[in-house]
C-alpha cells in the first residue's frame, strides 16, 4: 500500500506566491493535487522588504493546504524568480602532453574552481552549478572525457549565486512555519530545461519574458543556465506611448488593440474604426500610426534585451534562437508580428513564441528534476556545507 506522502511547492515571482502539491499515484504518476495563489506583497526590486508580511501571507496559506490536503509537512521545495540572481562562468584548465585524463584532474579543476567562487564571492551562496563545456584539444566533448587521450583539456563550470541575506531571509521565513527548504531552484533553469526537452536538438538558445510592468531575459547555453537579468519595464510601456501619442485614455488603445492586428502591410490610410472606441468620442487615428508607436518602442526593446546588451557580449549570438513569451495573451495577438519584426533584425536570429508554462507543468518539470536530476547540473540543489563537495563528485561522477 502506498504511503500518502505529498511534496509541498512554494513559487515566489514578481506577480505571485504561488502554492502547490504533488503525490504520486498507485503507479508512481506525479499528480497535482493542491494549487493556489495569492498577490505578491512585502517583495519590492527584487528583494523582502517587509519580512513580517511575507511571512505571515506564507504562514496563512501552509496552514490552509496542511487543513486541505491533510498532511503535516517538513519541508518543501523553493521555486523562486523575484530575486537578482548572478552569474559567474569560470574555466579550468589540465596540460595532458598526449597522456590519459583521470578521474583526478577533473576533481582538481573542479575543487579549485568551486574554492574560487567561495573565496571571491564569499557574500553569496550558489545555487546551482552547471557543467557546461568540455572542451578536449579545442574541440567540444559532450560528456566527461575520463580516459581520452589528448594534449589540452579545459572545463568550463557555470555557477548561480544569490545574496547570502536574501538566501537567510528565504531560509528565515520557512523555519519558522516549521519548514526546511529542501530544494532551492531558479526558475529560469526550470523553463530553459522544458524549452530544451520540448525541442529536440536545441540546447543553446535566449528566453525573453515580457510581463506588464517588468521583464526578464535568460540565457542557456549547452543545457546550462548562464545568465540572467531583470528589467524594469514591460508591456504597458508600448500602452502608455500609443495613449500619450494619441491623446487617448489607456482603456481605449486597449480595447481596440483587442480587435485589431497589427503588421507592417497596413495600408497607410486604413483607421481604427469608430466602434472600436467603446463610446468614447472618436478621433480619427490611423492603424499605422498606431503601428510605428509600437515599433519605436518594441525595437527598444530588443536593443535594450539582445541587440545592444552588454552584458550578452561575451555570449555568441550568431544563428540564435530566440523564444518570448507574454504574460498579456491580448498583447501578444496585437504586436506578435512587429516583435517579430523587431527581434529579427538580424537574419540569424530565430524568433520562436511560447505559450505561458501552466502550474502543473511547471511543478511536474520540477519533480522530475528532483528525482531524476538535470544532464547538465554538477550539484543537487542542496546546501549542508559540510557535504556539498562529496555531493558534487557523486553527482558528477556517479
Amino acid at each position: 500500500m502506498k504511503v500518502y506522502s505529498p511534496t509541498l511547492f512554494v513559487e515566489i515571482n514578481s506577480s505571485d506566491f504561488i502554492f502547490a502539491v504533488g503525490d504520486k499515484n498507485t503507479n508512481n504518476q506525479f499528480n497535482l493535487i493542491y494549487k493556489s495563489l495569492e498577490p505578491i506583497q512585502g517583495i519590492e526590486n527584487y528583494q523582502i522588504t517587509n519580512f513580517d508580511l511575507v511571512l505571515s501571507i506564507i504562514k496563512k496559506n501552509i496552514y490552509s493546504i496542511e487543513q486541505k490536503v491533510n498532511f503535516i509537512f517538513k519541508d518543501m521545495v523553493l521555486i523562486i524568480n523575484n530575486f537578482n540572481c548572478s552569474f559567474i562562468n569560470l574555466t579550468g584548465f589540465k596540460k595532458l602532453n598526449g597522456s590519459q585524463i583521470l578521474k583526478e584532474n577533473i576533481t582538481y579543476i573542479l575543487n579549485s574552481l568551486k574554492s574560487n567562487i567561495d573565496e571571491t564571492e564569499n557574500k553569496k551562496t550558489i545555487l546551482h552549478i552547471f557543467n557546461s563545456n568540455y572542451n578536449l584539444d579545442k574541440k567540444k566533448i559532450e560528456n566527461l572525457p575520463i580516459g581520452l587521450f589528448g594534449d589540452f583539456y579545459s572545463h568550463e563550470l557555470s555557477f548561480c549565486l544569490i545574496n547570502n541575506n536574501d538566501y537567510k531571509n528565504l531560509n528565515n521565513i520557512f523555519n519558522k512555519c516549521n519548514l526546511k527548504i529542501k530544494k532551492f531552484l531558479v526558475k529560469s533553469f526550470i523553463e530553459g530545461s522544458d524549452i530544451s526537452n520540448e525541442n529536440e536538438n536545441l540546447d543553446t538558445f535566449y528566453q525573453i519574458k515580457i510581463n506588464k510592468n517588468n521583464s526578464q531575459i535568460f540565457y542557456f547555453e549547452n543545457d546550462s543556465l548562464k545568465f540572467e537579468q531583470n528589467f524594469d519595464f514591460g508591456s504597458d510601456l508600448v500602452l502608455r506611448d500609443i495613449a500619450k501619442v494619441t491623446s487617448l485614455k489607456i482603456d481605449v488603445v486597449k480595447f481596440f488593440l483587442n480587435k485589431i492586428e497589427l503588421h507592417e502591410d497596413i495600408s497607410k490610410d486604413e483607421v481604427i474604426e469608430k466602434e472600436l472606441f467603446n463610446n468614447e468620442n472618436y478621433v480619427r487615428i490611423k492603424k499605422k500610426l498606431i503601428f510605428e508607436i509600437a515599433k519605436a518602442r518594441i525595437q527598444e526593446f530588443s536593443e535594450k534585451f539582445i541587440n545592444k546588451n552588454i552584458n550578452l557580449k561575451s555570449y555568441d549570438k550568431k544563428d540564435s534562437v530566440i523564444f518570448i513569451k507574454f504574460d498579456d495573451q491580448s498583447h501578444y495577438l496585437s504586436f506578435k508580428h512587429i516583435y517579430k519584426l523587431s527581434f529579427s533584425l538580424n537574419n540569424n536570429v530565430t524568433i520562436k513564441f511560447l505559450k505561458n508554462v501552466t502550474i502543473e507543468k511547471l511543478i511536474f518539470n520540477v519533480d522530475k528534476i528532483i528525482n531524476y536530476g538535470w544532464r547538465k547540473e554538477a550539484v543537487p540543489v542542496t546546501h549542508a556545507k559540510k557535504s556539498i563537495i562529496a555531493k558534487f563528485f557523486d553527482a558528477l561522477f556517479g
